[in-house]
């Protein structure tokens, strides 16, 4: 690899930063003054790898921006020619959700109250590899089988228990194949089962896998019961039948409990995307291509060629299996409040993913969009909205800051646009784990949850996911919001949290 140089800021205004590159358009940096001081060199040079990658068009990094496996965590990355495994990363359809209850704040004051929640949430939802505890649901593989190809349709969420007036609360209920069916995802899934377990022998155990549904990972996957605190414009917005406001539209209830969740594709989508890597390295390899900028994880295939329809189909079973995990765990959830508090009720606020590539039209083109650590952000009447229940006042962005500093629910405005309708998907990382361990101490993070009133599932809160070794939250959404590519609808403060302390892993 060549000798790589320090890269140059140049700052357009307080909020939006560019590395300029001498032969194409310029890498888009959102961030304060503040952030973009504290992007580690790294990231910035992962960014100029990106953009100097065959076919790519743009890359653009969102405030939580931190280095990741050969893309940053945090990018995003247009190309109309080619797909690319690494910006959207290993845990393919990462992703948040969040239910509203219809529970006043006050009703969950008491800690015992809430550490009776936090056991009825746990005995039905495991975490990290464990295996399913005895209140776990479980399904048939061929159901789950179907589930994968044909996404959260009717009458695969009537079977799994998921309400389906949840569906349309999806940002993508459902994903296809390379060709824009389910029977192409059918086919792809077995060879992917003879494929899988030719090359891995008997650690390939695809019931194991899809098992796993209902069920959050480790490392920074959580559950988060919360408060939601409606912001000033939306406590005074006076909205009418005709004209709703945007909390009443994405039914959030000021004041009242709600249940925030991070999780992904599980080990069904890791598998799969490690599977991709290693293809599609040996086919450099055979080929004799060059990895770009000399890093096998920026490997890619171009449009329309078997390798690119491969990962299209494997990253869609994965997505699909994403959604219905996540839904299967709001089901979960409920049902666990109302085993506590009966007679409680929660609807879907969203589902949103943060680790996807698609094909969006973009100033009337199409391009392929990946997102790593970033989020989709539509603006109230872009037309891939019309006929959802956001068309008039945009989708929820769900952002995660960390259980002591509160996160956020916020709706994209025009100037999303600028960052190909993106946004960051949370704090973003201001410590890597390892780092985090030796420098933290893990009394001082566990009296920060007390100090907080914050309950969590463990003896001790995994150091290294402490709200320190995250970016200040509130800085990160000042970013955004200066930007002009999001504002706030609503702040959520964390009450109890369930994390996994035992599986280090991240998106």
């Amino acid at each position: 690899m060549d000798e790589i140089k320090p890269l140059r800021i140049e700052a357009v205004d307080s909020c939006t930063g560019e590395i300029r590159l001498d032969h194409c358009s310029p890498i888009r940096v959102f961030g304060s003054e503040k952030i973009r001081c504290e992007m580690e060199e790294t990231t910035l040079i992962q960014a100029r790898n990106m953009r100097l990658c065959p076919g790519v068009e743009g890359v653009v990094l969102t405030p939580d921006a931190h280095q990741g496996f050969g893309a940053p965590i945090g990018c995003v990355m247009a190309t109309p020619s080619h797909i690319y495994p690494g910006p959207v990363g290993v845990d393919i359809d990462c992703s948040m959700s969040l239910l509203q209850f219809d529970l006043p704040a006050d009703a969950i004051n008491e800690k015992p109250l809430r550490r009776a929640l936090i056991n009825s949430i746990t005995k039905r939802i495991p975490t990290g590899y464990r295996r399913r505890p005895v209140k776990s649901s479980r399904y048939s593989d061929q159901l789950l089988e179907t589930a994968l190809c044909q996404g959260a349709v009717e009458p695969v969420c009537e079977e799994l228990g998921v309400p389906k007036e949840w569906i349309c609360r999806c940002e993508d209920a459902v994903h296809l194949g390379h060709d824009g069916t389910a029977d192409a995802l059918f086919e792809r899934l077995e060879r992917v089962k003879k494929e899988l377990a030719d090359a891995q022998g008997s650690s390939w155990n695809l019931h194991e896998k899809i098992q796993q549904i209902g069920s959050y990972g480790g490392g920074n996957h959580f559950g988060e019961c919360e408060i939601v605190r409606l912001s000033e414009s939306e406590k005074n917005a006076i909205p009418t039948a005709e004209s709703p406001s945007v909390a009443q539209t994405f039914g959030l209830v000021d004041g009242n409990v709600a249940f925030l969740s991070h999780c992904g594709s599980r080990g069904f989508g890791n598998e799969l995307a490690k599977a991709q890597f290693k293809l599609l390295k040996e086919k450099f390899e055979k080929w004799g291509t060059p990895f770009p900028s000399g890093d096998p994880q920026l490997i890619y295939a171009p449009l329309g060629t078997p390798e690119a329809d491969d990962y299209l189909d494997d990253m869609s079973l994965a997505a699909n299996f994403s959604t219905l995990n996540h839904l299967v765990i709001n089901s979960l959830v409920l049902e666990a409040f109302q085993e506590i508090l009966p007679g409680v009720k929660g609807t879907l606020v969203y589902h949103i993913s943060h680790n996807m590539a698609r094909r969006e039209i973009i100033d009337g083109r199409p391009l392929w969009i990946h997102r790593k650590g970033a989020t989709r952000a539509y603006p109230a009447n872009h037309f891939s909205l019309v006929g959802t229940p956001f068309e008039h006042v945009g989708h929820p962005i769900l952002l995660p800051g960390n259980p002591c500093g509160g996160s956020a629910v916020m709706t994209a405005l025009e100037g999303a646009k600028e960052s190909y309708y993106s946004v960051n998907h949370g704090a973003g990382r201001a410590m890597g784990r390892k780092k985090a361990t030796q420098e933290l101490v893990q009394r001082e993070v566990d009296q920060e949850f007390d100090d907080a009133d914050v309950l969590f599932n463990s003896r001790n809160y995994p150091i290294d996911e402490a709200p320190r070794a995250y970016k200040d939250f509130d800085e990160v959404l000042h970013s955004v919001e200066s930007a002009g590519l999001a504002r706030c609808v609503a702040r959520l403060q964390a009450r109890f949290v369930i994390k996994d302390s035992s599986c280090k892993s991240d998106d």
